[in-house]
């Protein structure tokens, strides 16, 4: 199994180890892998025993926010999410979906495709959509949401704002009302092995972020500092706009997100506790697996852990 992580480089340009938010393969097609329910091996995440579609059906139901863990770019993890998304839009009565692969100066483009002030090509064009970062599951659950006049939000904070706070945090003081709008500040950073896990890739990945070979341990480790903090930067935005739709009386909240950042109690799922410490959740990761049992090193991932095969 590879690791799926959205990395900030030198200069905040994504750099994506097997996969990043900002360039899933899309299919122009349009088509969604089929049956995807059937297709999947579904198993509990915290037991390690196989589970019904049902199950986890009932459990997003009753939760106050549901965390997805896409696996970038898998066809069929992509159409199983939306078949979950579908299925929650049938038995809830005010869901919302919030995705992280949408930046927060995109929400006015993708308020107006939902209420038909343009189509789907102006869409498109007004929020930066491609085939390159468009893929069919996310057209499909935006378009089944808009079927049924349920809300969309686009969740992550735009990548120009992440450069300002390398160094430290203070250089958004200065910032006004309107830009402080479009990202969240952590006021804790996420920790455990999620952070450990953050400084193996990137320590490993080093030659894809044009670090020189000749950099103490002292300096890469600042480099990466530096890149976990803008890392943040997207959880705590991320977090933050799940607890703000669930404040205006949406639930479940529904957050699509690269896998990384929620597996194993991942950085946005440290700080959604911060920012709602009431709130309900469960954590649904989609692995690109295959199997008919658990595997040891997927125990206690998310509570429900989906086995797509691999891409």
């Amino acid at each position: 199994m590879k690791i799926v992580l959205c990395l900030i480089a030198p200069l905040f340009a994504a750099v994506c180890v097997t996969g990043c938010a900002s360039t899933p393969v899309a299919d122009r097609s349009n088509a969604l892998e089929a049956r995807p329910r059937e297709r999947v091996a579904l198993f509990d995440g915290r037991t390690g025993a196989k589970a019904a579609w049902a199950d986890l059906v009932s459990a997003a139901s009753r939760a106050d926010a549901v965390f997805i863990g896409e696996t970038h770019s898998h066809p069929l993890g992509l159409a199983a999410i939306a078949a979950l998304w579908d299925d929650l839009l049938a038995v809830t009565d005010a869901p919302a979906l919030c995705l992280e692969f949408f930046e927060r100066d995109q929400q006015a483009a993708i308020d107006d495709y939902l209420a038909d002030v343009v189509d789907e090509d102006a869409f498109r064009s007004l929020a930066r959509r491609t085939d390159g970062n468009y893929p069919p599951g996310h057209r499909a659950m935006i378009e089944s949401a808009k079927a049924l006049g349920r809300p969309v939000f686009a969740a992550n904070a735009p990548r120009r704002y992440l450069r300002v706070g390398r160094d430290g945090y203070d250089g958004y003081d200065s910032f006004t009302d309107e830009q402080h709008r479009l990202f969240v500040i952590p006021d804790q950073m996420p920790g455990g092995e999620y952070r450990d896990d953050f400084f193996d890739v990137m320590i490993e990945g080093r030659e894809a972020h044009g670090w020189p070979d000749d950099l103490t341990d002292e300096e890469l480790n600042d480099r990466v500092e530096q890149s976990f903090r803008s890392q943040a930067i997207w959880d705590a935005t991320m977090s933050g706009t799940v607890a703000r739709v669930l404040a205006r009386g949406f639930s479940p909240v529904v957050l699509v997100i690269g896998r990384f950042h929620v597996d194993k109690d991942g950085g946005t799922v440290q700080l959604f506790r911060r920012a709602d410490a009431d709130a309900s959740f469960i954590v649904v990761s989609v692995v690109d697996k295959a199997g008919e049992t658990l595997e040891d090193d997927d125990l206690d991932r998310a509570d429900f852990v989906l086995y797509v095969g691999e891409k």
